[in-house]
């Protein structure tokens, strides 16, 4: 990546029938929006799919066409219903191989008991780099820059900090997106939104976001996101608007 290229997005793929079903709930997005919010990065998307290896190869293939950053999370063991290795690897278009660098870790902690069945946990795409696990030392994989991790949280968050600082420290950034809010009352959106695309149209760093109220109240919820800068501009020319148009509002304040 060249200083010159576009930031990359980055995304997240939640691997489970247990996530669809219900019967567990997705933890890790939250975990990755804290972790990437804390070296100045933000979650572009995130999907969720179950273990239907056809399901699970269309996705992957596609967001390996893209040019994002993802951590996929989950199926990358050793059982029948462990898919993402095989998916990923008929994604990519490449085989399945015995990674040596993988091997190696499982051979040192488990000897030859890392035979016949574990050994199959570095059973990874042709390509494939070692993810370190700190945790029980059994690795995940890298291919190219998708990240593919246990779905056990206590292993998958050091994981993905040890990405990211390994391999996206140069994007990582001191400043933290911050959030200006203000509440607007008693005017319908369709009244402002000449207004928004206007400063959104002189502010293209900051994200304008409007969210009415869900309680019945006839209020909106105006947010402006981006670096403190480019968010504090684009909020001031926001709020100087909504003065300027009379509109009754609430107290500004920051998140």
């Amino acid at each position: 990546m060249t200083q010159d290229s576009p930031t990359p997005r980055l995304g997240i793929v939640l691997i489970g029938d247990e996530l669809l079903s219900g019967k567990r709930a997705d933890k890790h997005m939250p975990a990755v929006i804290e972790r990437l919010s804390a070296r100045g990065m933000e979650l572009s998307w995130a999907r969720m799919v179950g273990d239907d290896a056809d399901l699970l190869t269309r996705t992957l293939r596609e967001t390996l066409s893209s040019p994002d950053i993802v951590f996929s999370f989950g199926g990358i063991g050793a059982t029948p219903d462990d898919r993402t290795r095989q998916c990923a690897a008929a994604a990519a278009g490449v085989a399945l191989e015995f990674n040596a660098d993988g091997r190696a870790i499982l051979e040192e902690k488990w000897g030859d008991k890392a035979y016949p069945q574990r050994i199959h946990m570095v059973e990874w795409p042709v390509g494939a780099k070692v993810i370190p696990n700190p945790i029980n030392q059994v690795p995940g994989f890298s291919l190219g820059d998708h990240h593919f991790v246990p779905g056990f949280p206590n292993m998958a968050w050091p994981m993905i900090e040890w990405v990211l600082d390994t391999h996206y420290a140069a994007l990582h950034s001191h400043e933290r997106r911050v959030e200006y809010l203000v509440e607007v009352f008693d005017t319908p959106e369709s009244a402002l939104i000449e207004l928004m695309q206007s400063v959104m149209n002189a502010h293209p760093g900051a994200r304008i976001a409007c969210l009415p109220a869900a309680d019945g109240r006839r209020a909106i919820e105006f947010g402006v996101s981006g670096m403190p800068g480019v968010a504090a501009e684009a909020f001031d020319s926001l709020y100087e608007a909504l003065v300027a148009k009379s509109v009754p509002l609430g107290e500004a304040r920051q998140r």
